[in-house]
This record gives structure tokens, sequence and C-alpha cells, in this order.
């Protein structure tokens, strides 16, 4: 801290000539590899997997060990997605067309950011005129499926998405085990 009381940056050193040396020591031998997806749209349409009718999601990471996922959730027709709680916070980043939930007066369009708390239980809705929505996803934990009154209909975790990966891949010819790419 500075005298001042405010926080003190530190400029980090380098000189010109190291600034473009990459690191030069070995990662530690138990991390685990990263994940690109040059192409996270997915022209492939085959990489897209089904969830319901009119509903896609594209899997980014697939963290078992810690128990989320990221993807892009994909809707081709407005109307009620599905109605669900978070008992862990969610992340959310509209990259295309429009949603809200019922529960809440705000709409989520193209750019816009959310975070839904833990215990937040909503009903996901694409508004008339939205032919298409995208929209990035991190979800932590479990997404429980209810009804208005709260009576648990069905669940999803990592561990069915990973799944209906496997299932989706098979059967569209790219081999159950395309999913492993997205595993972590």
């Amino acid at each position: 801290m500075a005298k001042n009381g405010k926080p003190q940056f530190v400029e980090i050193p380098m000189s010109q000539d190291d600034s473009l040396t990459p690191y030069q020591f070995p990662f530690p031998t138990e991390a685990l590899e990263e994940i690109v997806v040059p192409d996270a749209a997915a022209l492939d349409e085959r990489e897209w997997v089904p969830q319901a009718k009119n509903v896609w999601f594209r899997p980014l990471c697939l963290n078992r060990s810690q128990g989320y996922w990221m993807n892009l959730l994909k809707v081709k027709q407005a109307g009620v997605l599905s109605r669900h709680r978070h008992a862990q916070p969610v992340h959310g980043w509209v990259i295309k067309g429009k949603w809200h939930y019922l529960e809440h007066d705000w709409v989520a369009t193209e750019g816009s950011y959310v975070f839904e708390p833990p215990g937040e239980t909503h009903t996901l809705v694409v508004p008339e005129g939205v032919d298409e929505m995208i929209t990035f996803f991190q979800v932590n934990g479990v997404m429980i499926y209810v009804d208005p009154m709260g009576e648990t209909l069905g669940y999803e975790d990592v561990f069915t998405k990973i799944d209906m990966c496997k299932r989706h891949y098979e059967a569209v010819g790219l081999g159950a085990d395309y999913v492993q790419r997205y595993i972590r």
C-alpha cells in the first residue's frame, strides 16, 4: 500500500530483448492440456447436440472434475425453453438474438452478460420475432428442471451432458469418443 492508502502498482520489468520469448520451462507434468476450439460456432452442424425440439448445445468445455460445463446454446424458435433451478452460479453472454425470464423484468440482448446466483429459479423464454438465439453459458453444478410449484421434473449435470454428446456424436458418425476433446 502506498502512503496515501491507495494500492501501489508495480511495473514488471521486461527488456525488449525478451518480451517475445516464450516461457522457457516445462508446464507441470500433472497439468491438463488446454482446450482450443478454433470454430466454436461450428460450421459442421453435427457438432451441435440436440437437446429439445429446436434447441441445441455446442459443448466447449465439459469439466467432470469440477462439475461444470461451458457451451453455446442455440434456439431456433420463439417460445418457452425451460423452467429450472440452479444450485451454483451461472454466467451467460448473449451472442445472437435475445431472451428473458418470466420471473424478471429485464431482457438479455446481443452483447448482454447475465449472472445467475445460486438458488435462482427461472423460466427461459425466447420472444416472438427472434429467429435464432445463441448464448454462451457456463453452468456450474446441477440444473434442476421444475414445475411452477418447484416440484422436480429432471436434472442436467456435466455427466448427463457428456452422455448426450456421446450418443449424438455416435449417431451422426463422429464417434462417441469425439466428446473427449471437450472433457477435462
